[in-house]
């Protein structure tokens, strides 16, 4: 049987035509769209392979409404051979979840799925810019019973056999997939190709094959509004924090550098607050029935990643809010985490001090690296033990693909890469009941400008939370805590997924994290390669300050950075006591991922960059000027402000 590459993809609204509707959800019916982003990458890469693989067949797939015929008729014309969709009213309004149980469903009958038409590979965009989860490629991997690997820049097909570059924190791995297998693509790799004539002109004489949920025979029970397991419960508009920008002025560029010393000196502009008005609590409606959905679960656990033999910096920033959460909730709710590795016992003790109330070590010397397979079914094993209502994952390369594939295996939603994590209610004025206690999930979407409340009604209640967001707690190292071993039961299909090689930076990245002062490239500075940013950091580094250096996503494009110095929604969260963005434009990305640090300050030739309005100091100067003056007041002793050590 020839091999078949299935591509998923989605059309997704522009986020600066999204409107807020009167139900406080988002209305996208007026918005124009476009094909994804990341999914055009995943096009491309199975356009790459049929290259290898001549009598491959391309099939690609999408769910959503009869307009997404375009962006199919798109992808044939770019080389692909039949495409299928997905649509159907009853699935509007589905999470994650009910998504990749509809696409799954539509491949098993189209005949791929463990079990079936094995020779296949399902290719799909890391994630969607109108969600930015990237739950789906998992949740389709497990439906189907496939391995998988996210993250992945480069993929080349050889001997039935995947071999794969996956970025990860700090680094890259080279992985062996055997097929069947999912893959899911980041937009770093090969850029998707224009259609061709002759493929515009197929395009127009080939049908788009469209089924609904009958076609195909899928429930109703588990899809769309009614039955997806989480909900958009309020989505409301971000507002800036900062006050009005202070910037420099001067005829050259000494004395805009001075001119900013001064500012630093007097100070950020201030908001002039407002009149706080009074909370109004909550009335509860009469006569509405108060719905305890936990049927006895009870409990946080939470994942300890480890790197490199030590527990990764956000596994502990999710002790924080797993310890509020387990206050809120009372009734002696304990934080349990889980901790997988090959001799990670020794590092319970540092986890029960850092707020863990019970460890479970599982240690098996094959599972020195993550690999998905095996540790997603460690944990819905010690899920099925333990019976906890929570659990949180830290929202990193390994979190977001595992966390996914967990809440399929239990049934659940998950949200994604939240910023807030609080215990509420949710009442539900049609059935008259009240939800509680219910897990309030936040998360910042549509590039940025808005804010979602998250619910989930399926035990455990999966989030993973944005590395960065949260405080590491300090430890305690009188905390008392139990530590307890588990014996999972693992399979050979649980380890077919090969790891060949994993190379991780050290140094600097860890310390992005921890520098004081962070010094961020963008596009702006590609004219050096960077060599001034990096003066700037030795000549801070060599006063005593605790500084590094980062950038922006076009540098890791052009190949001048590793994507573990990537600021941003898809890098990294910082909150450093001063960021300095130099040549930087301010996309709502990248501001996701500094919007926390203490001061933020702009150097950049356009004085019309949307940076300048997120900031709290700015210079507008050309970077080879500015810089070699900032250079020189740091080897005299300036410091942004920041006391030597």
């Amino acid at each position: 049987m020839s091999l078949t590459i299935i591509s998923l993809m989605k059309q997704v609204p522009l986020p600066s035509e999204m409107r807020m509707g009167d139900d406080g959800l988002m209305d996208r019916t007026k918005a124009k769209s476009i094909i994804n982003i990341d999914c055009g990458f995943a096009l491309e890469a199975g356009l790459q392979m049929k290259h290898d693989y001549p009598d491959a067949k391309l099939i690609v797939c999408s769910m959503g409404p009869p307009s997404f015929e375009v962006s199919l008729k798109k992808a044939i014309s770019m080389g692909y051979d039949e495409a299928y969709l997905l649509s159907d009213r009853k699935l509007g309004g589905s999470d994650t979840y009910a998504t990749g149980l509809a696409l799954s469903t539509m491949l098993k009958h189209l005949g791929f799925a463990k079990g079936l038409n094995e020779d296949f590979i399902v290719v799909a965009g890391r994630q969607t810019s109108d969600g930015d989860t990237a739950h789906v490629p998992s949740q389709v991997a497990e439906n189907l019973s496939i391995p998988q690997a996210t993250f992945i820049e480069v993929a080349t097909l050889k001997d039935r056999h995947i071999e794969a570059k996956r970025i990860i924190e700090g680094g890259y791995q080279i992985m062996r997939l055997p097929l069947p297998c999912a893959l899911s693509f980041t937009p770093t790799g090969i850029s998707p190709r224009r259609p061709s004539l002759s493929g515009t002109v197929k395009a127009r004489n080939t049908d788009i094959k469209v089924f609904s949920i009958d076609d195909i025979n899928l429930s109703d029970e588990k899809i769309g509004l009614s039955g997806s397991p989480t909900i958009v419960a309020k989505v409301t508009n971000i507002k800036s924090e900062r006050a009005a920008i202070k910037m420099s002025v001067g005829n050259n560029e000494a004395e805009l550098v001075q001119s900013l010393i001064e500012n630093l000196k007097s100070g950020k502009n201030t908001i002039e607050e407002k009149e706080k008005k009074e909370t109004k609590q909550k009335q509860r409606p009469e006569g509405f029935v108060d719905v305890d959905f936990r049927n006895g679960a009870s409990g946080i656990l939470t994942w300890a990643e480890v790197v490199n033999g030590k527990i990764s910096r956000p596994s502990l920033e999710l002790l924080t809010p797993a310890a509020k959460l387990a206050s809120d909730l009372g009734g002696n709710t304990k934080v349990i985490t889980l901790l997988i590795g090959n001799k990670v016992g020794d590092l319970a003790k540092e986890l029960i001090s850092c707020g863990s109330d019970e460890v479970i070590v599982v240690d098996d010397e094959r599972l020195e690296e993550y690999r998905i397979l095996p540790f997603a079914s460690i944990f819905a094993q010690v899920i099925k033990d333990k019976n906890p209502e929570i659990a949180l994952f830290a929202a990193t390369t390994a979190g977001r693909e595992l966390a996914p594939r967990i809440g399929v295996k239990t049934h659940g939603g998950v949200t994604a890469d939240c910023t807030a994590l609080e215990i509420g209610e949710h009442i539900d004025r049609k059935k008259k009941t009240v939800f509680a206690p219910i897990l309030e999930s936040r998360r910042p979407t549509y590039g940025e400008s808005k804010l979602a409340t998250i619910l989930g009604f399926v035990c455990p209640q999966i989030s993973t939370a944005r590395a960065g967001t949260f405080e590491v707690p300090t430890p305690n190292a009188n905390r008392k805590g139990s530590i307890s071993t588990f014996s999972p039961v693992l399979v050979d299909d649980d380890f077919v997924t090969e790891i060949i090689e994993t190379v991780r930076g050290e140094g600097g990245l860890q310390n992005l994290f921890e520098a004081d002062i962070i010094i961020t490239g963008g596009r702006g500075t590609l004219s050096d390669n960077m060599n001034l940013v990096k003066d700037l950091v030795n000549a801070l580094n060599a006063q005593g300050i605790n500084a590094e250096w980062a950038v922006s996503r076009p540098v890791v494009d052009e190949g001048l950075s590793e994507y573990a110095r990537q600021i941003g929604q898809t890098g990294k969260t910082v909150r450093p006591k001063v960021y300095v963005a130099i040549g930087v434009s301010g996309a709502v990305q990248h501001i996701a991922g500094i919007k926390e640090s203490e001061t933020i300050i702009v150097i950049n030739h356009n004085a019309k960059e949307t940076i300048f309005h997120n900031a709290d100091f700015g210079i507008v100067g050309e970077y080879e000027d500015v810089l070699p003056e900032l250079i020189e007041k740091v080897n005299a002793g300036f410091t942004f402000g920041i006391e030597v050590k």
